[in-house]
């Protein structure tokens, strides 16, 4: 097994590991973060269940929507950056 592969694996155990309270909280925190207000509809079923927006799913599922919430805001700020440079940039001329 090279070193990469098992970092893959550990990776995809960590996932499997995470508990739906755990998932909650990642997924409120990026949820906050992008739209600057809590999520109307998120909690946690039991330990691997959660219904998010009336859809229930299973925690390690959560966690990639976190994932692309993550790459959302990402983008969101980068959008940003972009336009005050261009603004700065219209200034100087």
């Amino acid at each position: 097994m090279t070193v990469e592969s098992s970092l893959q694996s550990q990776g995809r155990t960590r996932m499997m590991e995470l508990t739906a309270q755990q998932a909650m909280m990642h997924y409120s925190q990026a949820y906050q973060k992008l739209y600057n207000r809590p999520p109307a509809d998120a909690r946690a079923l039991d330990q691997d269940w959660v219904v998010v927006n009336g859809a229930r799913m299973r925690a390690n599922e959560l966690e990639y929507l976190t994932q692309q919430l993550c790459r959302e805001y990402d983008q969101v700020i980068s959008q940003r950056k972009n336009m005050v440079k261009r603004l700065l940039a219209w200034f100087k001329q």
